[in-house]
């Protein structure tokens, strides 16, 4: 970075136009310029809250993307909305203001992955600036770092860089070979009516369609009569549903498919065995779950967690666990308590135990689902499949959920939500929810005995698809275009290969193509067309099928530079290739 356009006045540090502010009295600010970014160092010069503002003239902004965005997409007033509490368990301290042509403006993150921080945003009305406020409860002495990418660069290359600079990348959970092989969960399909016998046979024809990994969701444990989760916390097979767990978990993986549990451990129901020896150690009850939430700042509650989920891997041969509804113990962030006093570093001495016992048991890296919102970057120590927070039947929700998690986690495996879709539904309606979790492992969850064969066989080929361009679509290189556009197109390449989804309707693709000798465009739209914008000329053969794979077609054409009309079924694929 050219230092001249880095200049440091008392407590206000500025580089490319974007100010540092210590707004506490005392704090210390001192900046470390690198190659592509600029490292602030924060230093609290007395115990409290260390209060810091970033902001940037607005310019051409038109979006603010956070990890927690959701659909908040467009620019807030900074006078709206309610500071947010983000810690290892609650989403990431990041976020890129960005312009209309998808390039940053101002893409920061901050190394506090294991501290709570308060975060808010937005534009100011008065002077057309941007700004980002952080508020760090920090000992006297105690430092953290900022890092502020240069701007001008796109969205997803600014991330990525901030990502693999963040605490967490380098000691990531490895994730072995079967939490990269699409997967078949029983919630969407089962819910709570689970059984050996029914799960067996769904796990079959799931691993005839080429899945490689078995989630048993909610449901399996005893007193798993309703909805919510009054009967959490003893943790203990039903049963009726399962009489011999250890002997139904060997048979499914006979079949060729790991074996991964649901658990929702800090969940305390009074109707479980375990309440009365832990009722005094959940005291925050949430009305909506029908449960307590136990304190992770507790010693006691956190080796009750470990030795539970250990033992449950332990006794019934599981190859790893659901972690769910981790990020409830929020709910003591703010308040005093024994133990650790910030509830993320509190979860952190509990997952590193967690993690510890369970690669001693397996002499291997086990297989741990973690779900957003607590699956940012620093948790990747703790988990390696990375999995979009529910949304059923929505397609949109879950490839701009997965791309989120993607952004802030090069390298790592990341889940769709669980795909389900109307069975009586048009079979291009239905690949449209396979699309969606193209850039992430898919995760099915139809009553696979009941799915009509036209439904299996187009089940059948797109996950066949995903398999043959897996290393393009999870391990290669990715560029989304402008997260306030709902990613309407994804591009991922590797080395001479490419993979691009039109997901909106009227998009046209620019493509170099001399650049790759192996092209998958995917139509997922109504359209029967999709328009190509070509940089150079160059001869094609285009191979079209329908949502099923059925063939549609096979051409060689001369291309020109210039725009270009394709005919492409809805829902379907077209191969381009040198001719």
């Amino acid at each position: 970075m050219d230092n001249s356009r880095l200049w440091a006045d008392g407590n206000v540090l500025c580089t490319h136009n974007i100010a540092v502010t210590a707004l506490t009295d005392g704090a210390q600010l001192q900046a470390a310029p690198q190659a592509e970014a600029t490292v602030v160092r924060i230093i609290g010069t007395e115990s409290g809250t260390t209060l810091v503002r970033l902001d940037v003239p607005l310019g051409d902004g038109v979006g603010y993307w956070h990890p927690a965005a959701g659909w908040e997409r467009p620019l807030p007033a900074d006078w709206e909305g309610d500071w947010r509490r983000v810690g290892l368990i609650n989403s990431a301290v990041a976020g890129c203001l960005y312009d209309g042509a998808g390039r940053s403006l101002l893409a920061f993150a901050s190394d506090r992955g294991d501290a709570t921080t308060l975060i808010r945003f937005g534009v100011s009305e008065d002077t057309a600036r941007f700004g980002v406020w952080l508020a760090m409860p920090m000992r006297a002495g105690e430092e953290c770092r900022l890092r502020i990418e240069g701007p001008g660069r796109p969205v997803d290359d600014a991330l990525r860089d901030l990502a693999r600079w963040m605490p967490g990348t380098g000691d990531a959970l490895r994730t072995p070979d079967a939490g990269r092989t699409p997967a078949y969960s029983t919630w969407y399909s089962m819910h709570r009516d689970v059984s050996a016998a029914a799960v067996e046979a769904e796990a079959a024809i799931a691993a005839e369609l080429g899945c490689g990994l078995l989630l048993l969701d909610d449901g399996w444990q005893a007193h798993a009569d309703s909805r919510k989760y009054s009967g959490c916390g003893d943790w203990t097979p039903d049963p009726a549903k399962f009489p011999d767990f250890a002997a139904h978990v060997s048979r499914v993986q006979q079949m060729g498919l790991s074996y991964v549990a649901w658990i929702a451990p800090l969940l305390l129901g009074e109707r479980s065995p375990a309440h009365g020896a832990l009722d005094g150690l959940a005291p925050h009850r949430v009305p909506r779950l029908a449960c307590q939430v136990l304190d992770p700042r507790q010693d006691k509650v956190r080796a009750f967690v470990v030795q539970r989920c250990a033992e449950l891997v332990e006794r019934y041969g599981l190859d790893g666990l659901k972690l769910d509804f981790l990020e409830t113990a929020m709910v003591y962030a703010a308040s005093g308590g024994d133990g650790a006093a910030d509830v993320s570093q509190a979860m952190r001495a509990l997952l590193d135990e967690l993690r510890t016992r369970l690669r001693a048991l397996r002499g291997e890296e086990p297989l741990i689902e973690l779900r957003q919102p607590y699956a940012g970057p620093a948790m990747r120590r703790f988990g390696n499949l990375l999995r979009a927070s529910d949304c059923p039947g929505d397609a949109t929700a879950n490839r701009v959920r997965t791309l989120d998690i993607a952004r802030l986690a090069p390298g790592a495996t990341v889940h769709c939500d669980m795909l389900m879709w109307d069975p009586c539904a048009g079979v291009e309606a239905a690949a449209r929810q396979l699309q969606s979790a193209l850039y992430a492992v898919p995760q099915v969850s139809m009553r696979l005995v009941e799915l009509s064969a036209e439904h299996r066989a187009m089940t059948a080929w797109w996950l066949g698809l995903w398999r043959q361009y897996r290393d393009v679509l999870i391990d290669g290189e990715r560029h989304a275009g402008r997260p306030d556009e709902r990613d309407a197109t994804v591009t991922a390449w590797n080395g001479d290969r490419a993979v691009i989804t039109v997901f909106g309707e009227h998009r046209v693709v620019p493509l170099e193509p001399r650049r790759f000798t192996d092209v998958a465009l995917i139509n997922s739209t109504t359209a029967e067309h999709l328009v190509l914008d070509l940089t150079d000329s160059a001869r094609v053969r285009l191979t079209v099928t329908d949502a099923c794979g059925r063939p549609a077609g096979t051409h060689v054409r001369e291309l020109r530079s210039g725009l270009h009309r394709l005919p492409v079924p809805p829902a379907g694929l077209c191969r381009l290739s040198p001719a």
